[in-house]
């Protein structure tokens, strides 16, 4: 130990030690009850294509976003000019990015444009227009606006999504945007992908809408009835047949309560009927509009609407004061826990459709984890025999050296708590050839430096400086294309990006300063004349 490695073999026993605390976790099923506190948790994680699942491209309309937030605009200019006793004729959305207001005279619409110009900066005022003895003015969601609130858009529908998912109880997701408005949603192990996928791609407005008992609904159809009103059906199930019954309901298009202002739903059981209902609470302002609504609407109906269908449509009785609601219909446990689910999480900002979904069977999953441990240890033990045979002794040394690359990389994916694919599979495989190679180099140079009649020591000195800055290159232009591949792939891609990167780092370690320890310190002990190679 004089010649000064021994903080490379301690340095060499700490990576060690450090390795297999941080895959204690993956390999051990159970953990004491001491094991906690400073000691890690993490373990490595199996992807889809290990142990089956879900595999989701999701695409969010975000143009349904921008009309959504016009949609709120116009409603709240409607109640700030009702407020300001200025007159209007009607205020709606004119297409996909604009609000039109419709006013009786030039002087209110005067007023109109200054209190929309302090209310809304980011929106482009139109010039004024006359049509049909009306002022017409006209506010414009401009291009980079609209991008703000696509962008906007995605960036809630990740977290909502991610929220249901949490609340759905799938363990390890993978949620990640891809692109300008792509989700990516990885579910490993789920058993019930359909009802999981239904959950995720619900849109979740909910609404509350005072029922128009003016317009027989039995007879009403889209053409024939009032501009402010709309046609929707209460759907139910009869739960000895399991038939569908659509029943037509006129509702008022203007919304009283939406599901923004909840802050729970939960499942409950009616011990009268023995049916499952959702109770609601609703934040201050929503308990506030809640007692006002149904105070100043005793007797007639209220429509719940999810996603433009009627749940239930009960007459208020009374005002109802605590800001506590039911939402209930002919819908199983599981039905009216899901609806819990997508009440809590919040609604979508704009529908999401579904590019690509592909499931993995667990059976797939197992078979593929087989096939790839096989693969991995034929690999492994080929290589073995061949630098055991070709270089002798100096062989085994390198086969150490690989033993080690795998311990410690597999205790850095512990650690970072990755998730392990096939493809990273393949770059460990990868990297047991890209450990004998460096060793191959260096071995190479030590045999040409013992032909020149070098005594072992000077030998492996010479072999291991002329050898390094050829594996430095070799290693760091591996590195950079890994980074790019991580950078600029998805899924299995990246998992196979992770492994070579660290695979690559640690090999560096292992093939320049691990190996050479063993030969250091065995020439240090041991006079040998000729180096076994």
């Amino acid at each position: 130990m004089s010649k000064g490695y021994t903080w490379r073999i301690t340095l060499i026993i700490l990576f060690i030690v450090a390795s297999a605390v941080y895959l204690t976790p993956t390999l051990v099923s159970s953990l004491p009850s001491w094991w906690g506190g400073v000691l890690p948790k993490d373990k490595i994680h199996l992807g889809l294509d290990l142990q089956g699942g879900t595999h989701l491209v999701m695409e969010v309309e975000t143009q349904k976003a921008v009309e959504g937030s016009l949609d709120l605009i116009a409603t709240d200019l409607e109640d700030s000019l009702t407020q300001k006793n200025l007159r209007f004729k009607k205020i709606g959305k004119l297409g996909g990015d604009k609000v039109q207001l419709t006013l009786y005279d030039r002087s209110s619409a005067d007023e109109v444009v200054k209190l929309v110009k302090k209310k809304y900066p980011d929106l482009e005022t139109l010039p004024l227009f006359d049509e049909g003895g009306f002022v017409n003015l006209q506010l414009r969601v401009n291009e980079k606006e609209a991008q703000v609130r696509k962008d906007r858009a995605v960036a809630q529908a990740l977290e909502t999504i991610r929220n249901r998912i949490d609340q759905f109880g799938v363990s390890e997701p993978i949620i990640a945007r891809e692109g300008i408005n792509h989700i990516v949603v990885q579910l490993p192990g789920i058993k019930d992908p359909k009802r999981a996928i239904e959950l995720i791609g619900k849109t979740a407005r909910l609404e509350f809408k005072l029922v128009d008992e003016n317009v027989n609904a039995a007879t009403a159809s889209a053409g024939n009835i009032p501009e402010d009103d709309e046609l929707l059906f209460e759907k139910r199930t009869d739960p000895q047949t399991g038939a569908v019954s659509e029943t037509p309901i006129v509702t008022k298009k203007k919304a009283m309560i939406t599901g923004d202002l909840l802050t729970d739903a939960q499942v409950r059981i009616d011990s009268q009927y023995n049916q499952p209902y959702v109770a609601i609470e609703f934040n201050s302002t929503g308990a506030r509009l809640f007692d006002q609504v149904t105070a100043a609407n005793v007797g007639k109906r209220f429509a719940i609407v999810l996603d433009s269908n009627v749940y239930s449509a009960p007459v208020i009785r009374e005002r109802i004061s605590g800001g506590s609601a039911q939402i209930s219909g002919s819908f199983t446990e599981k039905e009216s826990s899901d609806l819990a689910i997508v009440l809590r999480a919040g609604s979508l900002p704009a529908p999401v459709k579904i590019l690509q979904n592909v499931t993995v069977g667990p059976s797939l999953g197992a078979d593929s984890i087989k096939k790839g441990l096989v693969a991995g240890l034929i690999g492994v033990v080929l290589v073995v025999i061949f630098m055991a045979i070709y270089y002798k002794l100096s062989g085994m040394v390198a086969n150490l050296g690989m033993v080690l690359n795998i311990v410690y990389l597999m205790g850095a994916l512990a650690a970072l708590g990755a998730t392990l694919t096939l493809p990273g599979i393949a770059a460990i495989v990868l990297l047991v050839g890209m450990s004998v190679d460096s060793n191959v180099l260096i071995f190479e140079r030590i045999r040409e430096e013992l032909r020149l009649g070098k005594t072992p020591h000077a030998a492996l000195d010479a072999g291991y400086d002329k050898a390094f800055l050829t594996i430095m290159d070799s290693h760091v232009t591996a590195l950079i294309t890994a980074a790019v591949l991580f950078q600029f792939g998805t899924g299995p891609v990246k998992g196979f990006a992770v492994s070579l990167s660290l695979g690559i780092i640690i090999n560096l370690f292992t093939s320049l300063l691990a190996t050479r320890v063993l030969f250091d310190a065995f020439l240090d002990r041991v006079h040998v004349k000729r180096l076994s190679i």
